[in-house]
Protein backbone atom coordinates (compact mmCIF):
# COMPACT_ATOMS: atom_id res chain seq x y z
CA UNK A 1 0.00 0.00 0.00
CA UNK A 2 1.33 3.26 -1.13
CA UNK A 3 1.49 5.84 1.87
CA UNK A 4 -0.46 9.14 1.46
CA UNK A 5 0.27 12.54 3.14
CA UNK A 6 -2.09 13.10 5.37
CA UNK A 7 -3.75 16.80 5.65
CA UNK A 8 -2.58 19.04 8.73
CA UNK A 9 -5.97 18.35 11.55
CA UNK A 10 -6.16 14.93 10.33
CA UNK A 11 -2.54 14.23 11.01
CA UNK A 12 -3.16 15.76 14.59
CA UNK A 13 -5.82 12.67 15.10
CA UNK A 14 -2.39 10.26 14.68
CA UNK A 15 -0.94 11.99 17.14
CA UNK A 16 -0.78 10.19 20.74
CA UNK A 17 -4.11 10.39 22.58
CA UNK A 18 -3.27 12.47 25.07
CA UNK A 19 -2.83 15.22 22.54
CA UNK A 20 -6.00 14.32 20.30
CA UNK A 21 -8.15 14.60 23.92
CA UNK A 22 -8.11 18.37 23.77
CA UNK A 23 -7.84 18.90 20.22
CA UNK A 24 -11.07 20.19 18.34
CA UNK A 25 -13.00 20.14 14.41
CA UNK A 26 -14.21 23.14 13.13
CA UNK A 27 -18.34 22.07 12.86
CA UNK A 28 -19.75 23.55 9.40
CA UNK A 29 -23.02 21.68 8.49
CA UNK A 30 -25.46 19.15 9.67
CA UNK A 31 -29.02 17.89 9.90
CA UNK A 32 -31.41 20.71 9.59
CA UNK A 33 -33.17 20.39 12.84
CA UNK A 34 -32.85 22.75 15.68
CA UNK A 35 -31.67 21.98 18.99
CA UNK A 36 -34.68 20.70 21.40
CA UNK A 37 -33.79 22.48 25.29
CA UNK A 38 -34.39 19.44 27.26
CA UNK A 39 -36.87 20.10 30.09
CA UNK A 40 -37.28 16.66 31.51
CA UNK A 41 -36.72 16.77 35.31
CA UNK A 42 -37.33 20.63 36.10
CA UNK A 43 -39.44 21.42 38.79
CA UNK A 44 -42.49 23.60 38.25
CA UNK A 45 -43.79 24.43 41.51
CA UNK A 46 -42.92 24.97 44.95
CA UNK A 47 -41.12 22.02 47.07
CA UNK A 48 -43.56 20.81 50.06
CA UNK A 49 -42.32 21.87 53.39
CA UNK A 50 -42.12 17.90 54.30
CA UNK A 51 -40.00 17.04 51.27
CA UNK A 52 -36.52 15.54 52.15
CA UNK A 53 -33.99 18.18 52.30
CA UNK A 54 -31.84 15.91 49.90
CA UNK A 55 -33.96 15.99 47.62
CA UNK A 56 -32.57 18.89 45.51
CA UNK A 57 -29.31 17.07 45.13
CA UNK A 58 -30.64 13.43 44.23
CA UNK A 59 -28.08 11.49 42.02
CA UNK A 60 -27.57 8.38 40.94
CA UNK A 61 -24.35 8.28 40.20
CA UNK A 62 -21.50 8.71 42.58
CA UNK A 63 -18.64 7.63 40.26
CA UNK A 64 -17.74 7.52 36.47
CA UNK A 65 -17.73 3.61 35.12
CA UNK A 66 -14.30 2.14 32.66
CA UNK A 67 -14.90 3.53 29.68
CA UNK A 68 -12.49 1.09 27.25
CA UNK A 69 -14.89 -1.33 28.34
CA UNK A 70 -18.03 0.54 28.03
CA UNK A 71 -18.46 -0.68 24.14
CA UNK A 72 -18.56 -4.38 23.35
CA UNK A 73 -15.21 -5.33 21.17
CA UNK A 74 -17.68 -6.42 18.28
CA UNK A 75 -19.01 -2.83 18.24
CA UNK A 76 -15.49 -1.57 18.13
CA UNK A 77 -14.54 -3.64 15.55
CA UNK A 78 -17.36 -2.84 13.20
CA UNK A 79 -17.11 0.91 13.98
CA UNK A 80 -13.23 1.77 14.15
CA UNK A 81 -11.94 -1.43 11.65
CA UNK A 82 -8.26 -2.36 12.76
CA UNK A 83 -7.99 -0.63 16.14
CA UNK A 84 -7.00 -1.78 19.36
CA UNK A 85 -10.28 -3.31 20.98
CA UNK A 86 -8.85 -2.40 24.55
CA UNK A 87 -8.90 1.11 23.50
CA UNK A 88 -6.63 4.16 25.36
CA UNK A 89 -7.68 5.90 28.38
CA UNK A 90 -6.88 9.64 28.39
CA UNK A 91 -5.71 11.01 31.52
CA UNK A 92 -7.91 13.18 33.84
CA UNK A 93 -7.54 15.44 36.84
CA UNK A 94 -10.32 13.54 38.75
CA UNK A 95 -11.15 10.16 37.07
CA UNK A 96 -13.87 9.82 39.71
CA UNK A 97 -16.14 11.85 37.68
CA UNK A 98 -14.25 12.40 34.23
CA UNK A 99 -13.00 9.26 32.37
CA UNK A 100 -12.94 9.23 28.21
CA UNK A 101 -11.44 6.43 26.26
CA UNK A 102 -10.65 6.51 22.73
CA UNK A 103 -10.32 4.28 19.84
CA UNK A 104 -8.77 5.10 16.35
CA UNK A 105 -6.95 2.91 13.28
CA UNK A 106 -6.18 3.37 9.50
CA UNK A 107 -7.12 0.24 7.68
CA UNK A 108 -5.37 0.92 4.52
CA UNK A 109 -7.05 4.26 2.73
CA UNK A 110 -10.13 4.50 5.88
CA UNK A 111 -10.38 6.05 9.16
CA UNK A 112 -12.16 6.28 12.27
CA UNK A 113 -11.79 7.77 15.36
CA UNK A 114 -14.25 7.22 18.50
CA UNK A 115 -14.27 8.99 21.85
CA UNK A 116 -17.01 7.94 24.40
CA UNK A 117 -16.90 10.10 27.88
CA UNK A 118 -18.27 10.14 31.07
CA UNK A 119 -18.85 12.82 33.77
CA UNK A 120 -20.82 12.96 36.41
CA UNK A 121 -21.84 15.83 38.23
CA UNK A 122 -23.03 16.77 41.87
CA UNK A 123 -26.58 17.25 41.22
CA UNK A 124 -29.22 15.98 38.47
CA UNK A 125 -29.51 20.10 38.01
CA UNK A 126 -25.92 20.45 37.29
CA UNK A 127 -25.90 17.71 34.55
CA UNK A 128 -29.56 19.43 33.07
CA UNK A 129 -27.63 23.24 33.08
CA UNK A 130 -24.12 21.06 31.14
CA UNK A 131 -26.73 19.43 28.65
CA UNK A 132 -28.70 22.10 27.20
CA UNK A 133 -25.08 24.26 27.00
CA UNK A 134 -23.73 21.40 25.08
CA UNK A 135 -26.51 21.49 22.78
CA UNK A 136 -26.38 25.50 22.34
CA UNK A 137 -22.81 24.97 21.53
CA UNK A 138 -23.28 21.98 18.93
CA UNK A 139 -26.79 23.11 17.34
CA UNK A 140 -28.46 22.06 14.26
CA UNK A 141 -29.11 18.18 14.81
CA UNK A 142 -31.96 16.44 16.84
CA UNK A 143 -33.41 14.28 19.82
CA UNK A 144 -32.43 10.68 20.09
CA UNK A 145 -35.79 9.14 21.98
CA UNK A 146 -34.98 6.20 24.16
CA UNK A 147 -31.47 7.11 25.25
CA UNK A 148 -31.24 7.90 29.09
CA UNK A 149 -33.18 10.86 30.36
CA UNK A 150 -32.14 12.84 27.31
CA UNK A 151 -30.32 12.51 23.70
CA UNK A 152 -29.17 14.67 21.33
CA UNK A 153 -26.94 13.87 18.27
CA UNK A 154 -25.44 16.20 15.57
CA UNK A 155 -23.45 15.40 12.59
CA UNK A 156 -20.79 17.78 10.76
CA UNK A 157 -18.53 18.10 7.96
CA UNK A 158 -15.01 19.29 7.74
CA UNK A 159 -12.88 19.67 4.77
CA UNK A 160 -9.45 20.43 4.68
CA UNK A 161 -6.99 20.43 1.50
CA UNK A 162 -9.90 18.59 -0.19
CA UNK A 163 -10.05 16.30 2.06
CA UNK A 164 -13.22 15.58 3.58
CA UNK A 165 -13.92 14.19 7.17
CA UNK A 166 -17.66 13.60 8.77
CA UNK A 167 -17.87 13.90 12.34
CA UNK A 168 -21.13 12.82 14.99
CA UNK A 169 -21.78 14.02 18.46
CA UNK A 170 -24.52 12.22 20.88
CA UNK A 171 -24.54 13.54 24.15
CA UNK A 172 -26.88 11.93 26.48
CA UNK A 173 -28.36 12.90 30.12
CA UNK A 174 -28.89 10.05 32.85
CA UNK A 175 -29.39 11.75 35.93
CA UNK A 176 -26.71 13.49 37.23
CA UNK A 177 -24.41 12.08 34.56
CA UNK A 178 -23.69 12.91 31.00
CA UNK A 179 -22.41 10.42 28.43
CA UNK A 180 -20.48 12.01 25.43
CA UNK A 181 -19.73 9.99 21.97
CA UNK A 182 -18.06 11.35 19.36
CA UNK A 183 -17.14 9.31 15.83
CA UNK A 184 -15.64 10.63 12.83
CA UNK A 185 -14.35 9.13 9.63
CA UNK A 186 -12.41 10.20 6.50
CA UNK A 187 -11.46 8.32 3.23
CA UNK A 188 -7.81 9.18 2.05
CA UNK A 189 -7.82 7.93 -1.19
CA UNK A 190 -11.04 9.34 -2.56
CA UNK A 191 -10.97 12.29 -0.70
CA UNK A 192 -14.76 11.43 0.52
CA UNK A 193 -16.40 11.27 3.82
CA UNK A 194 -18.15 8.52 5.23
CA UNK A 195 -22.30 9.41 4.85
CA UNK A 196 -24.47 11.34 7.34
CA UNK A 197 -26.30 8.39 7.61
CA UNK A 198 -23.20 5.68 8.87
CA UNK A 199 -21.84 8.29 10.73
CA UNK A 200 -24.70 9.22 12.86
CA UNK A 201 -25.59 5.86 13.47
CA UNK A 202 -22.52 4.47 14.62
CA UNK A 203 -22.31 6.96 17.09
CA UNK A 204 -25.98 6.25 18.15
CA UNK A 205 -24.75 2.38 18.46
CA UNK A 206 -21.73 3.38 20.80
CA UNK A 207 -24.26 6.12 23.05
CA UNK A 208 -26.72 3.43 23.72
CA UNK A 209 -23.89 0.84 24.84
CA UNK A 210 -22.01 3.25 26.65
CA UNK A 211 -25.36 4.45 28.80
CA UNK A 212 -26.21 0.85 29.30
CA UNK A 213 -23.30 0.75 30.62
CA UNK A 214 -23.31 3.79 33.29
CA UNK A 215 -27.28 2.33 34.38
CA UNK A 216 -25.95 -0.58 35.23
CA UNK A 217 -23.64 0.60 37.66
CA UNK A 218 -26.23 2.86 39.06
CA UNK A 219 -26.00 3.40 42.91
CA UNK A 220 -28.93 4.45 45.28
CA UNK A 221 -27.87 7.23 46.57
Amino acid sequence: MRSLPLPLALSARLAPVAVLAVSGWALSSGPSTPAAENKAGQDNGSPSPTAPATAAVSKAYDAAPTPCTSVPEKTIKSLVPGAKTAGKEIASTDSKVRRTCSWNALKEYDYRWLDVSFEVMDSEAAAQKSYRQRLADDSGGGDVPGLGDAGYSVVNLTTEDKQETREGTVVVRSSNALVVVTYNGSDFESKKAPSTDEINKGAITAAKAAVATLEDGQTTS
